[in-house]
C-alpha cells in the first residue's frame, strides 16, 4: 500500500486559521480580567493573515495532497486519479472570500463585545473555528472532506446562534441544531448509497464513473444518492424544503451571528452545491435539473410571499436570503440540463459561473444591509421596520447604505451590483433554454420590490412623533378626557397597557424621534465596515467584471 504524501502547501491556510483560534483562546484565558475587545483585533490580524495564506497557496500553478494512484475507470480505461484537497486560483478567491467576510463579522461584533452581551472570547474562537471550516471547503475535493468541512464551518454556529443566553436564542439554536441533524443526516445517507454503488469517494473519480461506467440495477441508487446529497446541501442555503428554521434562527441570533449565517455559511452551502453539481451532474439527469429547477422557482417564490408580512427587521432579511437562494440556485438547474444534453465545458461553465457570481454579488450586498442595522440596533436586537421609520433623516448616511442595500438586493438602480447579478442569472437560463424559469425569476424580482422598495422609502419618511420624558405625567395621576357633551370624567392612564390612549392622554407637546436609537453604537468598527462595503457595492456595480471573471475562473477550474 503507497502512503499519500502530504503537500504543506494546501493545508498552510488552514493551519494559519487553527494557530489564530489558539492565539486568540490562550489569549484570553492568560489575559487579566477587564475588557475584551481587543480579541477582536487580534482575531482580526490572524483571519487577514489567512487570507494572504491562502491566496499565496492557490496563486501558484496548483497543488494536491491526501491523493491516490490514478486508475483505470470506465470502458475506455482512462487513467482518473483523485486528492483529497487542492489549491489553486478557485480555492484562492473564495479563501480570500470566506476572510474578507469573517473580517467583516468581527468588526461588526464590537458591540456585542463591549456591552458583554456575549463572552469575547469563546465568541471570537467558534467564529475561527467555523473560518477553519470554510477554508478547508474551499479546497474539498471527495465527499468525507466535503461533509466534514461542511459541518466544521456548521457546527459552531449552533452555540453561536445561542449565545446571547435568553429564551429566544435558546429556541433559535435547537431550531437550527434539529434541522440541521435532520439534513446532515440525508446527506449522509446520499453520499453512503454513492458509495455503495461506485466505490468511490473522491469526486473526480465518482464523476467518471456515473458517467463512464454501466451500472445496470444499481443506477437508480446512484440516482438516489446524488438527490439526496443535493436536497441535504440545501439546507446549507436556506432553500426549500429546509427553509423554515431561517426566520426564527436569524432573528433569536445576535446580529453579527445572522449576518455570519447570512453570508459565510450560505457561500459554504453554494461552494458544496457546486462541487456536487459538477461531479453528481456534469453527465447528468434530466430529471435532476427539472427538481433543481422546481426547487428553486419554490425558493424564490415562498421566500418572497413569507419576506412580504414580517414587520421585523431581522425576520425580514431572513426571508429574502432565503428568496435570494432561489436565484442561486436557478442556474444549477441550467447546468443540469445542458450537462444531461451533452454540452461542451464553455457550454457547462456559463450556468455554474452566474450560481458563483451572483453568491459573490449577494454577500456583498448582504453584509452591508446587516452593517447598517447593527450601526442603528448596536448590540441590541434588530427591532422592527416600524422603527427604522425616518432613520434616513436622522442619520442620512447610513440610512442612504441601507437603502442602497435594499434597492441592491431588490436589482435596482443605483443598486447596479444586484442588478447585474439578476441579468446573470436570467442570462443563463435563457442560454440553457430554460425559459420558464427565467420568467419565473423575473416574476419574483418583481415581487421583491414589494417589501424592498416598501422598506426603503420608509427610511425616508418622517418619523412619528414621540413625546419627551419630561411631557408625561405621573403613571397614578388620572387623565382628564371631555367627551362630546362637555363633561370631564377621569380616564386613568396606562401606557404600559393602552399605550396608544395613554401617549394621547399624557403627551402636551409632542417632539421628534430622537437622534440616536435606543442600542445603536456608533463603534469605529461598524461605522468602517458599514462604509466599505458600501463602498464595495458601488465599486462592484460599475465594475461587476471583477466579480463575473472570478466566477468564470473558478467554474473552468472546477470542471477540469
Amino acid at each position: 500500500m503507497n502512503a499519500q504524501t502530504v503537500d504543506h502547501a494546501v493545508l498552510a491556510p488552514l493551519y494559519a486559521a487553527v494557530a489564530t483560534a489558539v492565539l486568540v483562546l490562550l489569549a484570553d484565558l492568560l489575559a487579566p480580567p477587564g475588557r475584551r475587545e481587543w480579541l477582536l483585533g487580534l482575531a482580526g490580524l490572524g483571519v487577514a493573515a489567512t487570507g494572504g495564506v491562502a491566496w499565496w497557496a492557490g496563486s501558484g500553478a496548483g497543488h494536491a495532497t491526501f491523493c491516490v494512484p490514478p486508475t483505470s475507470i470506465g470502458p475506455g480505461g482512462d487513467l482518473v486519479a483523485g486528492c483529497s484537497l487542492v489549491a489553486d486560483r478557485s480555492t484562492a478567491v473564495l479563501g480570500v472570500g470566506f476572510c474578507v467576510l469573517t473580517l467583516a463579522v468581527l468588526a461588526l461584533s464590537a458591540p456585542v463585545v463591549r456591552t458583554r452581551a456575549v463572552p469575547a472570547g469563546e465568541y471570537t474562537f467558534l467564529l475561527l473555528c467555523s473560518l477553519l471550516g470554510g477554508l478547508a471547503l474551499a479546497g474539498s475535493r471527495d465527499l468525507i472532506t466535503l461533509l466534514v468541512s461542511l459541518e466544521t464551518l456548521s457546527l459552531p454556529l449552533y452555540i453561536l446562534v445561542g449565545l446571547r443566553r435568553t429564551a429566544q436564542g435558546a429556541s433559535a439554536a435547537v431550531t437550527y441544531l434539529l434541522t440541521s441533524v435532520v439534513s446532515t443526516s440525508i446527506t449522509l445517507l446520499g453520499a453512503a448509497l454513492l458509495y455503495a454503488v461506485t466505490g468511490e469517494v473522491h469526486l473526480r473519480r465518482l464523476a467518471a464513473v456515473l458517467s463512464t461506467v454501466d451500472l445496470g440495477p444499481a443506477a437508480p441508487l446512484a440516482s438516489a444518492g446524488v438527490g439526496l446529497v443535493l436536497v441535504g446541501l440545501v439546507f446549507k442555503v436556506a432553500a426549500v424544503p429546509f427553509h423554515a428554521w431561517a426566520g426564527g434562527v436569524y432573528d433569536g441570533s445576535p446580529l453579527p451571528v445572522a449576518a455570519y449565517l447570512s453570508t459565510v455559511s450560505k457561500l459554504g452551502g453554494v461552494v458544496a452545491l457546486a462541487l456536487v453539481a459538477v461531479n453528481g451532474l456534469m453527465e447528468g439527469s434530466a430529471v435532476w435539473a427539472s427538481v433543481l429547477a422546481v426547487l428553486a422557482a419554490l425558493t424564490m417564490t415562498i421566500g418572497n410571499l413569507l419576506a412580504l408580512r414580517q414587520t421585523r427587521t431581522v425576520r425580514l432579511l431572513a426571508w429574502s436570503s432565503v428568496a435570494q437562494a432561489g436565484y442561486v440556485i436557478a442556474p444549477l438547474a441550467g447546468f443540469a440540463a445542458v450537462g444531461s444534453g451533452g454540452g461542451d465545458v464553455s457550454d457547462i461553465a456559463g450556468p455554474l459561473a452566474a450560481t458563483l457570481a451572483y453568491a459573490g454579488f449577494y454577500v456583498f450586498i448582504e453584509i452591508g444591509a446587516f452593517a447598517a442595522v447593527i450601526s442603528v440596533r448596536g448590540a441590541a436586537d434588530g427591532g422592527t421596520l416600524a422603527e427604522l421609520r425616518g432613520l434616513a433623516r436622522r442619520r442620512p448616511w447610513v440610512g442612504a447604505a441601507l437603502a442602497l442595500a435594499l434597492v441592491g438586493l431588490a436589482g435596482l438602480p443605483p443598486g447596479l451590483a444586484g442588478l447585474f447579478a439578476k441579468v446573470v442569472v436570467v442570462r443563463s437560463l435563457v442560454d440553457s433554454d430554460v425559459l420558464w424559469l427565467a420568467l419565473v425569476v423575473a416574476a419574483n424580482a418583481v415581487l421583491g420590490l414589494a417589501y424592498y422598495v416598501r422598506v426603503a422609502a420608509m427610511l425616508y419618511e418622517r418619523a412619528p412623533e414621540v413625546a419627551g420624558p419630561d411631557t408625561a405625567a405621573p403613571a397614578a395621576a388620572p387623565a382628564v378626557a371631555r367627551p362630546a357633551g362637555g363633561l370631564e370624567r377621569a380616564i386613568p392612564a396606562d401606557p404600559a397597557h393602552e399605550p396608544e390612549r395613554g401617549a394621547l392622554l399624557t403627551e402636551e407637546r409632542p417632539r421628534p424621534a430622537p437622534a440616536v436609537e435606543p442600542g445603536s453604537d456608533r463603534s469605529w468598527a461598524v461605522t468602517a465596515t458599514l462604509a466599505l462595503a458600501t463602498l464595495g457595492v458601488v465599486v462592484l456595480g460599475f465594475l461587476p467584471q471583477v466579480v463575473l471573471w472570478a466566477a468564470d475562473s473558478a467554474a473552468q477550474l472546477l470542471l477540469r
